[in-house]
C-alpha cells in the first residue's frame, strides 16, 4: 500500500508558493490543498497580534483532517513554515501517523521578489527577510527564477514522484 504524502511548500511572500501549490495539488488524484493564509485571515493582520500563533492551531487540524479522511497527497503552504519552531509546533499537532514527508523551500531572487511584489500589488513594503533565512533542513530547494507556477510544480511532482515506492 502506498504511504500518504504530506508536502510542505515554505519560502518569502510572492515566491511562488499558493501558486505552484494549487497547481501541485490539480496533478493528484485523490489529494487536498491547505494554504496556511486561508488560516489566519484577518483585518487588520500584524505581526505582533498575540493571536498569531492561533492560526498554526487551525493549520494544524485542518492537516489531520485531511490525512485522517485518507487523502494520498495532502499539499500544505505557509510563509511561516520556514521557521523550524513554527513548523514544528505545527507539525507535532497532527496525531496521524504513517505518512511520508516531504519539504520544499521556494526561493528566488531579490529583484526577482521585488517584481512579484510589486506585480501583485501589494501595497506593503516588500520584505526580504523571509528570503534571507536559511532553507528549512532536508527540505528541497527550487529556485523560481525564470520559471512559470507550473514549471515549479512539475519540478515537485518530478521530486516526489521520484520518491515513490
Amino acid at each position: 500500500m502506498k504511504k500518504q504524502k504530506r508536502i510542505i511548500l515554505s519560502g518569502s511572500p510572492c515566491v511562488g508558493k499558493s501558486a505552484a501549490g494549487d497547481l501541485l495539488f490539480q496533478m493528484y488524484e485523490n489529494a487536498a490543498y491547505l494554504d496556511g493564509d486561508w488560516c489566519w485571515c484577518v483585518n487588520p493582520f500584524r505581526l505582533d497580534d498575540p493571536r498569531l500563533r492561533e492560526g498554526d492551531k487551525a493549520m494544524s487540524a485542518v492537516l489531520s483532517n485531511y490525512l485522517r479522511l485518507g487523502f494520498d497527497y495532502v499539499v500544505f503552504s505557509s510563509v511561516v513554515l520556514m521557521y523550524e519552531n513554527i513548523r514544528q509546533g505545527i507539525l507535532k499537532n497532527i496525531p496521524e501517523t504513517g505518512y511520508e514527508a516531504i519539504g520544499f523551500t521556494l526561493t528566488c531572487t531579490e529583484e526577482n521578489l521585488r517584481q512579484r511584489h510589486k506585480k501583485r500589488g501589494d501595497q506593503n513594503e516588500c520584505s526580504l527577510e523571509w528570503l534571507r533565512l536559511p532553507h528549512y533542513p532536508g527540505d528541497y530547494v527550487i529556485h523560481t527564477d525564470g520559471k512559470t507556477p507550473r514549471q515549479v510544480a512539475a519540478e515537485m511532482k518530478g521530486i516526489i514522484d521520484g520518491r515513490e515506492d
